[in-house]
């Protein structure tokens, strides 16, 4: 499913629940952010060593997290009307001009 495909579900979604009075700027970015500390919530007291091993114990409840971090900020991009699939490729482009591949 393309990007453009995701934001229309997402969109018929809240058209059908009236919840477009909600999805300003700043209620979607304050969205975004509450549901990315409810994934570092689930990291809070595991030591790094043991991250993999929680994740894969605890991998529904974690993509539950992901996926409401990722609905929102699909969201947020369409309110902005920020294609988002493009604004990550011209991030990427910009990050490889700043952080080059190390040499091996």
């Amino acid at each position: 499913m393309t990007f453009a495909e995701i934001t229309e579900k997402i969109k018929a979604f809240d058209h059908e629940r009236d919840w477009g009075s909600h999805h300003t700027p700043k209620n979607l970015a304050m969205s975004v952010a509450i549901e990315a500390a409810e994934v570092m919530e689930h990291f809070q007291w595991v030591e790094s060593s043991d991250a993999l091993k929680y994740a894969a114990d605890h991998t529904e409840e974690i993509a539950e997290e992901l996926a409401d971090v990722a609905l929102y900020l699909f969201c947020l991009a369409d309110t902005l009307g920020i294609k988002l699939d493009d604004a990550m490729v011209k991030k990427m482009k910009k990050n490889a001009g700043r952080f080059p591949a190390i040499k091996q």
